[in-house]
């Protein structure tokens, strides 16, 4: 009687929901999102059962690390040139490629007043060192040279450029003190664990080219398809501006 107690049980668990069918979805993330990946992760799991391993980088070094056959199940791309070229070249699933999100450039100088305007601070900060994100790596960091480009007709003698490998490293030089200022996203100022000084702006998204993020499922498995809908859903997409995002206005392909 108790072996067939026991049997029972476990035809019982075998037939439960996703709990026990969970599965964890590799990410390669570009390093902008990655915090606003990590903040949505609990809510995901509550919601489906499955987890999120992700691997933050720039957006350029994923590329050649998917083309190289790295594990990955879902590409979050910071613009939409890789995720294309990975649709275009055979990687990924057939029509699997969306907008998730408008990223917005943010200039932080912790130790000017926050009440300068851009061009004050600009001003200010002629010879100095100034982070941006390596330009032929990371979306954030062309996007900085082309606005800064605006800015001034010789950018590499009007500032001492700090670049880092990807938006993160830049945004660490800055508070590190190695930088004076710098181009960052406006996510890592929202969602930076320590409290940050100094001049915070936005500069405006029609200032510079569109930083238009896209997201490509590159393996069809249960636990990535679940996080593509999921991130693509309401549900996330209401939130985006709490997390320093533009919500996609039109979706293209």
């Amino acid at each position: 009687m108790l072996r067939a107690a026991i049997c029972s049980g476990a035809l019982l668990l075998a037939l439960l929901p996703h709990p026990l069918q969970a599965d964890m979805v590799r990410v390669a993330v570009a390093s902008n999102f990655a915090p606003t990946l990590k903040a949505l992760a609990a809510d995901f799991t509550a919601q489906t059962g499955h987890r999120i391993s992700p691997a933050s980088g720039s957006t350029g070094r994923h590329y050649a690390q998917i083309v190289n056959g790295a594990p990955y199940e879902l590409f979050l791309a910071a613009d939409r040139l890789r995720p294309t070229r990975l649709e275009a070249e055979g990687f990924g699933v057939p029509a699997s490629r969306r907008t998730y999100a408008r990223g917005r450039l943010v200039l932080w100088a912790p130790d000017l007043p926050a009440s300068y305007s851009l061009d004050q601070a600009l001003a200010a900060s002629t010879g100095q060192r100034l982070a941006i994100a390596n330009a032929r790596l990371a979306p954030y960091g062309s996007s900085a040279l082309a606005w800064l480009g605006s800015k001034s007709a010789d950018v590499e003698s009007t500032y001492r450029l700090v670049r880092g490998d990807n938006v993160a490293q830049a945004f660490q030089f800055i508070a590190s003190g190695n930088a004076e200022l710098g181009l960052v996203a406006h996510s890592q100022m929202l969602l930076s664990l320590e409290p940050l000084a100094g001049l915070q702006r936005l500069i405006p998204a029609t200032d510079h080219q569109p930083i238009e993020q896209q997201l490509l499922l590159l393996r069809e498995t249960p636990a990535a398809r679940a996080l593509y809908h999921y991130l693509l859903s309401a549900r996330v997409q209401g939130r985006l501006d709490e997390f320093g995002y533009d919500q996609p206005h039109v979706e293209s392909r």
